[in-house]
């Protein structure tokens, strides 16, 4: 059965709380996300491939598919 793969995740800030819904790159992983209101540099968490997978709603295409992301 084919899952269909989302491309929009919502970013929450963890130091102000900003959210933002952006869409994920398909072919490479996002490391750095700049928070539009307090402009801090967001990157992935211990054991995270990208911003998304730590911060987001939704996981990033390849986690999605269960593949490895970055590889």
């Amino acid at each position: 059965m084919f899952k269909e793969i989302q491309q929009q995740s919502v970013l929450t800030c963890p130091k102000c709380g900003h959210q933002k819904e952006e869409t994920m790159p398909t072919d490479a992983c996002q490391f750095f996300y700049e928070c539009e209101k307090c402009h801090i540099n967001l990157k992935p968490l211990a054991g995270d491939c990208c911003v998304f997978c730590s911060y987001g709603t939704v996981k990033c295409p390849p986690i999605q598919q269960g593949t490895s992301c970055c590889s």
